[in-house]
């Protein structure tokens, strides 16, 4: 298993910042970025190798690549992402297709969010589950978060920010465990999300597979803190919290 992060996008509403950075470079602690953080994250479960999806100012990567790996003894892999500007998530995860063959840990670029995470979704593997999300279950949810609904012993249900939050379970948090063998199905969803319609997220692959009848599954996180950072509030939160960790 390895990690991989996604950190194509463009991040407009993080301007000025993200003129010249990826989302995902944006410091939140000095000069520690949310890509810090979760190689870090990454590093401390024990992983060996990651790849990273880039797109949008992929050379800031490419320049910190080898740094990065001195840094968290992580093999680093760059996925090109040449439509990280035009399509939306959905195409960036299925250009890490092969990789996903390897078993991945898999964590948005844009998640400030503690490593208890990850061993809360290494934790929950052994009953058969090809895919696990990180849930939270705890956090009073709104319009713009990625909500879930389950069912008992059938996992995720619905998996959309369109719906009535007090319909939800909780809330997707960015971080997914997904086994080897769920590889092959969830690149063919992915693929029929994005040619539906490229602005579609990868958690509408999700619902897609949902909707074919392969179970989906979460972990609830617990009470922690943690971010997604689309906004100038959500990176104020975000320096917050990653002092923290």
């Amino acid at each position: 298993m390895i990690g991989l992060v996604l950190a194509a996008g463009a991040g407009r509403r993080l301007r000025p910042y993200t003129d010249t950075l990826p989302k995902a470079l944006v410091p939140v602690d000095g000069d520690t970025t949310v890509l810090d953080l979760t190689l870090g994250n990454f590093a401390e479960i024990g992983l060996t190798e990651a790849a990273i999806v880039v797109g949008y100012r992929k050379e800031a990567v490419y320049e910190r690549k080898a740094a990065l790996e001195a840094k968290y003894g992580l093999k680093l892999t760059l996925v090109d992402n040449d439509k990280a500007e035009e399509w939306n998530n959905a195409y960036s995860l299925w250009c890490a297709r092969d990789v996903i063959k390897q078993g991945v840990i898999l964590a948005n670029g844009d998640t400030v969010h503690p490593v208890s995470v990850e061993r809360t979704l290494l934790a929950a593997r052994g009953n058969g589950q090809k895919i696990i999300l990180a849930l939270d279950a705890v956090k009073h949810l709104a319009d713009e978060e990625m909500k879930v609904i389950t069912a008992e012993g059938k996992g995720v249900q619905r998996i959309t920010k369109l719906m009535d939050p007090a319909t939800a379970t909780g809330e997707y948090i960015g971080v997914t465990l997904i086994e080897p063998e769920a590889a092959d199905e969830l690149a063919d969803a992915l693929k029929a999300t994005f040619e539906r319609d490229p602005d579609l997220y990868y958690e509408d692959g999700y619902q897609e597979l949902v909707n074919r009848g392969f179970t989906v599954d979460v972990a609830p996180i617990g009470d922690v803190k943690w971010v997604e950072i689309d906004n100038h509030d959500d990176l104020a939160k975000g320096r917050e919290i990653a002092c923290l960790y």
